[in-house]
């Protein structure tokens, strides 16, 4: 029999693992992922689309963004965002597709 090392995960891993699940257990926030899967968009077109208020999708974006899964850059007064986190985005993609053909 092969011996395996089985290698304890350390405290901040445990922390981002269950942050990334809890971000991805939202629903507002699945649909805000979920549109920036392959686009940049402004908060306020995230808030149109998804017919969200601006405050609500400023909030989740907020969140997503210390967790790192999204990112933005500024053009003049307007904030982009954009997704961060390829490794997630497939999670999320996966998952969506396991719900889709259940």
């Amino acid at each position: 029999m092969t011996e395996s090392k089985y290698e304890e995960l350390d405290e901040e891993t445990l922390f981002l693992v269950s942050q990334t699940f809890k971000a991805l257990a939202d629903p507002t926030r699945i649909r805000i992922l979920h549109l920036l899967f392959e686009q940049e968009l402004s908060v306020s077109n995230i808030a149109t689309t998804l017919e969200l208020n601006q405050s609500n999708v400023s909030h989740q974006l907020r969140f997503l963004k210390n967790l790192r899964l999204v990112k933005y850059r500024r053009d003049g007064k307007t904030v982009y965002y954009s997704q961060d986190d390829e490794h997630v985005m497939k999670i999320l993609q996966q998952s969506i597709d396991h719900a889709c053909h259940h």
